[in-house]
């Protein structure tokens, strides 16, 4: 049994932390909030709709929501934002069955059409909404309209078909309806159209944008497979970057799913392509040099990304001048940054990646310096020391998240020093706290807000156990419940199920 003094101490936590998660700010009026008892008949009046189906208390509710916004105002009168509070109106959610917050779905006068997958951020909603006004797929006529279509800043897609009636068509404007958002999509039921690039059956045509040839990889890529609405998706996502595309802020999240190498510097493909090439050209040599090896290559504009390179590597605005900075980022998160001068004959892209490729790179980590002190019952944790604390195997570890500038961590830090000085005579516990701001957060870790609290638990430091609020006595877990039986099955060397504890 546990004494009241931990009942209230851990009910204290609870409360500190439930001040963390204010009410969601009512949304804009642009923003149409629908539920079990008006969904139907509202969604039925627009033509295009695109519904967030979300809980309030969501993190990544919150911080979708005022770029959803945004998006709502931009598009007023061409395309409406709704949402559904799922917490509210469960009936409609399950309805169209969703299992995650926040999922997004474009809606065709009143009936779902397909999946959002699109970005997140205002502007990728407002471009990516956009293209799915109008027909699914461009109808080309002749020559001009097919060379129209293919001089575009993004890349076109294109089937050539021998008529209008036959069953590939067919099943291209039904990958076209489900497409449409991410891709550019046109159709000619005419052969001839497709003569000049070398198709003399019906086929689809992949055009990279004129603005990112090269002589490297082909402008135009065919696709040879059997046309099934999957197939087709596979050969555009497969082919439509290329050897090192433009990343941006509204793509990059489609482009970090692999290891991924950028180029940064002053790119600007409205105003300099030629300019803009240059640099890219040398990244694209090194791309082939390299290529089959595991490494993805892209290039971006310096401004779009100041924020992201001073936080995440340490890079100030005046490092390197007017060269590209050079950095890596794997799909687990490690990051690598290239200290030599980018030369122009490409020579010290090439040692970095053979130095990369050899693992003779020391990754690059954010965190403040390591503390000679640290006997407080809280101990202070940085990402240089995460490690070496966090994933102690022997030690049950409970880790904040926290930032300097957050009213709600100040307001817990008494709770929490209390709650490590009642557990800091167990050796096998450790209550500790990582300032997130100005430390990298390892991948594992989902910090969306602040604080945020972890169990790094003995025999489960791959699988981190997030410290949730719940309304529900019931249902709420306390966090010195939580290390007291850590604590005991540490030192009894035995791991029972925690769900028949009880307190």
């Amino acid at each position: 049994m546990f004494s009241s003094f931990h009942r209230n101490m851990a009910a204290a936590v609870t409360l500190a932390l439930l001040s963390c998660f204010p009410a969601a700010v009512s949304s804009r009026r642009d923003v149409l909030a629908l539920g079990d008892a008006d969904f139907d008949y509202l969604a039925t009046e627009h033509e295009t709709m695109l519904v967030k189906f979300y809980a309030p208390w969501c993190g990544h509710c919150k911080k979708l929501a005022p770029e959803f916004e945004k998006a709502a105002t931009r598009l007023k009168g061409t395309v409406q934002l709704a949402k559904v509070d799922c917490t509210a109106h469960s009936e409609t959610c399950g309805r169209f069955g969703v299992s995650g917050y926040p999922t997004l779905k474009i809606f065709r006068n009143g009936r779902d059409s397909a999946p959002y997958d699109g970005p997140r951020s205002a502007d990728g909603i407002y471009h990516y909404m956009k293209k799915q006004t109008g027909p699914d797929s461009i109808h080309l006529k002749s020559e001009e309209d097919l060379q129209t279509f293919i001089n575009h800043y993004d890349a076109s897609v294109v089937g050539v078909f021998s008529g209008a009636d036959g069953s590939q068509l067919a099943e291209f404007l039904r990958a076209a309806a489900l497409l449409r958002g991410q891709f550019r999509l046109a159709h000619a039921a005419d052969l001839k159209l497709g003569e000049k690039h070398g198709v003399t059956s019906e086929s689809v045509l992949l055009f990279r944008p004129p603005r990112l040839s090269n002589k490297f990889e082909e402008s135009v890529v065919v696709f040879k497979d059997f046309l099934t609405v999957g197939s087709l998706r596979r050969f555009i996502r497969e082919n439509i970057h290329g050897l090192c595309p433009h990343m941006t802020v509204e793509n990059r999240d489609a482009l970090r799913v692999r290891d991924l190498l950028t180029a940064y510097y002053d790119l600007d493909y409205h105003r300099n392509i030629q300019g803009s090439n240059y640099w890219r050209n040398r990244v694209m040599k090194m791309a082939s040099t390299f290529s089959g090896r595991g490494l993805t290559f892209s290039v971006a504009n310096r401004k779009d990304f100041l924020f992201e390179l001073e936080e995440d590597f340490g890079l100030g605005t005046s490092d390197g001048g007017g060269l590209p900075f050079i950095t890596i980022r794997t799909k687990l998160g490690h990051k690598y940054t290239m200290r030599e001068e980018f030369t122009r004959d490409g020579q010290s892209l090439q040692r970095f990646l053979d130095d990369y490729f050899a693992g003779r790179l020391k990754r690059y980590i954010k965190s403040e310096p390591i503390p000679e002190r640290n006997t407080d019952a809280v101990k202070v944790v940085v990402a240089e020391s995460f490690d070496d604390v966090v994933n102690d195997q022997e030690k049950d570890v409970l880790i904040q998240f926290y930032s300097r500038s957050c009213s709600h961590c100040k307001k817990l830090e008494p709770v929490y020093r209390e709650l490590a000085e009642t557990l800091s005579s167990d050796p096998n516990i450790i209550v500790a706290k990582m300032n997130a701001g100005d430390n990298d957060v390892p991948l594992g870790y989902d910090v969306q807000g602040y604080p945020t609290i972890y169990l790094a638990a003995v025999g489960r430091k791959e699988e981190p156990i997030r410290y949730e609020v719940r309304t529900h006595t019931h249902t709420h877990t306390q966090p010195s419940t939580w290390l007291l039986w850590g604590g005991r099955r540490s030192q009894s060397d035995t791991r029972g199920d925690e769900s028949s504890k009880t307190s």
